[in-house]
């Protein structure tokens, strides 16, 4: 990678400056990659970057070519050795990378039994993949730890739905009746060029502006309980969709608490939990999640047909993977008949801040035969997609304007 390409990889914000990458105790930032990337013996690196690269060793080992089998030191280290790595990590590296080599040690050397030690959870790095590893945990947990866990999963929450919650509400909320104007808008309401005509004579010179003593807007159309748009999510609880289930149940409940829409949560594998009564305590909502198991998605899509009382007005969001472990001949049949009774129906691929998912690209072929659009999403895109859906817009045209690649009828091969 050049030099050019590592500048425009590099997080906006705050995370765009940490000392570990642009404070370069002497040496260049590029010069100081090297160094650390090839392993240059520890007289050559400063005392920060030595500090580094022992951090790095500890998981990943030192490259020696006689020990590449080897990993690294931390397999043996007690909960507050770790956690005390953990911290050190955070020194070194944004938010980002941390979660990533945080990763990479639950996966290479087995840590989430570590999870179990309160000592060790209040260490780790706050995010979606350890919420995921916490609720997949919460079975053999002591209760001690479940507290904990659950103040964890808690706070992770609150910081998901402060990013996403403003977000979604405002793509989502009721449609507004423009033929109708009121004089006590909501602030989002508000019709400004109407107001600031109106108010033109109380112009102040001396400050350029215009004081309105009376606001215009607009009218919000009030909707019956039965003629709200319904949304089913329905998700795919395996393992491999871990970070999807997570996202799509904070979004659920976000979506449960705008009275413009009515919304189900439905979760599977081979077995089908519905959590739609729990959407307006997230926490509670993950906690019912379990993840792991076999995948049967024409079940779970039968359950959720059989609940869909208003076909037309209906929205139907299935997010998976697609390797299905059913009927899938079955599950092809079934999503057809629900298309062709006016369900507006959506598959996603992947819920998640990832790249490219593993899904079975053969069945997203079939499903795209249908003209049902398969894709994978992001969640800072996935107000956005819900509102042109709400609209009724052509998805597959909305995915092709955000640079979303959609499956093709003529795909093969898994993905």
């Amino acid at each position: 990678m050049d030099e050019t390409t590592q500048t425009a990889a590099r997080p906006e914000g705050d995370e765009a400056r940490h000392p570990s990458l642009d404070d370069d105790g002497g040496a260049s930032a590029r010069e100081r990659r090297w160094r650390l990337t090839l392993g240059a013996g520890e007289e050559a690196l400063a005392e920060r970057d030595r500090k580094l690269s022992m951090a790095l060793t500890a998981l990943y080992g030192d490259g020696d070519e006689e020990k590449k089998n080897r990993r690294g030191g931390l397999q043996r280290s007690s909960p507050k050795a770790i956690a005390g790595w953990l911290g050190d990590l955070r020194g070194f590296f944004p938010s980002q990378v941390v979660q990533i080599v945080q990763k990479d040690a639950f996966e290479r050397l087995g840590l989430k039994q570590m999870l179990m030690e309160p000592e060790f959870l209040a260490a780790v790095e706050q995010d979606v993949n350890l919420v995921a590893d916490l609720v997949s945990l919460r079975g053999i947990m002591p209760d001690k730890t479940k507290q904990m866990a659950r103040q964890v999963i808690a706070e992770i929450v609150a910081k998901l739905m402060e990013r996403l919650e403003r977000q979604t509400a405002e793509a989502i909320r009721g449609a507004l009746d423009r033929a109708r104007r009121t004089f006590r808008p909501r602030h989002r309401d508000i019709d400004w060029p109407r107001t600031i005509g109106a108010n033109l004579r109380h112009y102040q010179p001396e400050h350029k502006t215009v004081v309105p003593e009376k606001l215009i807007g607009f009218m919000r159309r009030q909707r019956r309980l039965v003629d709200l748009d319904e949304v089913v999510l329905c998700v795919d609880q395996s393992g491999s969709m871990a970070s999807s289930v997570i996202y799509a149940s904070i979004f659920a409940a976000v979506m449960a608490s705008i009275p413009v829409v009515r919304t189900r949560l439905v979760c599977f594998d081979t077995a089908i939990v519905d959590l739609t009564d729990d959407l307006a305590d997230p926490v509670e909502v993950l906690f019912g999640i379990q993840l792991g198991g076999g995948t049967d998605i024409n079940q779970a899509v039968a359950y959720c047909a059989g609940r869909i009382e208003h076909p037309a007005k209906a929205h139907f969001v299935l997010i998976t993977d697609l390797y299905e472990g059913g009927n899938e001949d079955d599950l092809l049949r079934r999503l057809a008949a629900l298309a062709r009774s006016g369900v507006n129906i959506i598959v996603l691929l992947a819920l998640t801040d990832q790249g490219r998912p593993g899904y079975s690209a053969s069945t997203a072929a079939k499903v795209a035969a249908l003209g049902i659009p398969a894709f994978a999403c992001t969640p800072d895109l996935f107000p956005d997609m819900m509102a042109a859906a709400l609209r009724r817009e052509d998805i597959a045209a909305w995915a092709a304007a955000a640079d979303i690649k959609v499956a093709r009828a003529e795909e093969r091969g898994d993905g």
